[in-house]
């Protein structure tokens, strides 16, 4: 009765739900098991390599970090070795000045030594022209009477003779 109305075969759609259960649980069984655990490990292969990458992007920052607190001490060693150069360089400079100073001090204060030496001679080297002149003018006084004209003559005479020394 049933059948003859609807057109359906009550025990066909009983075998056709029995088959599709059947089928269900032995594809779960077979097809999606199998299926959901190539599924699951590929999931975690493509985590380990995003867990992987993540590591290898963390060591190349510090790696990175690292080079660059490198860089800045060598560029802070540079700077001191070249500081320090430049303040071996001045303290240097300086000494040379210094003992440049000194040596000019000596050399001048020797040539003043020396020149007041020679001016010692010079001066006694006169005293002595003057001594010997004055001996020959007193000689030559009394000798004679000097007159105002012979007086004259004597002195321009003396006065000739100084010359002639310097």
């Amino acid at each position: 009765m049933y059948e003859e109305i609807l057109g359906v075969n009550v025990w066909t759609a009983l075998f056709t739900l029995a088959n599709t259960l059947l089928l269900f649980f032995v594809l779960k069984k077979f097809l999606f098991k199998p299926v959901m655990k190539i599924i699951d490990d590929r999931q975690k292969e493509i985590d380990d390599l995003y867990q992987s990458a993540d590591t290898a992007k963390s060591q190349a920052n510090e790696m990175r970090d690292e080079y660059q607190k490198k860089l800045e001490e060598a560029r802070e060693t540079g700077d001191k070795i070249i500081s320090d150069a430049v303040t071996r360089a001045q303290s240097r400079e300086e000494e040379i000045v210094s003992k440049a100073n000194k040596e000019a001090s000596a050399i001048l204060e020797k040539a003043q030594e020396d020149i007041a030496l020679e001016k010692k001679k010079a001066m006694g080297e006169v005293k002595d022209n003057i001594s010997v002149i004055a001996v020959s003018i007193a000689g030559r006084v009394v000798e004679r009477e000097l007159t105002p004209a012979d007086q004259s003559r004597l002195v321009d005479s003396f006065i000739d003779d100084l010359g002639d020394l310097s």
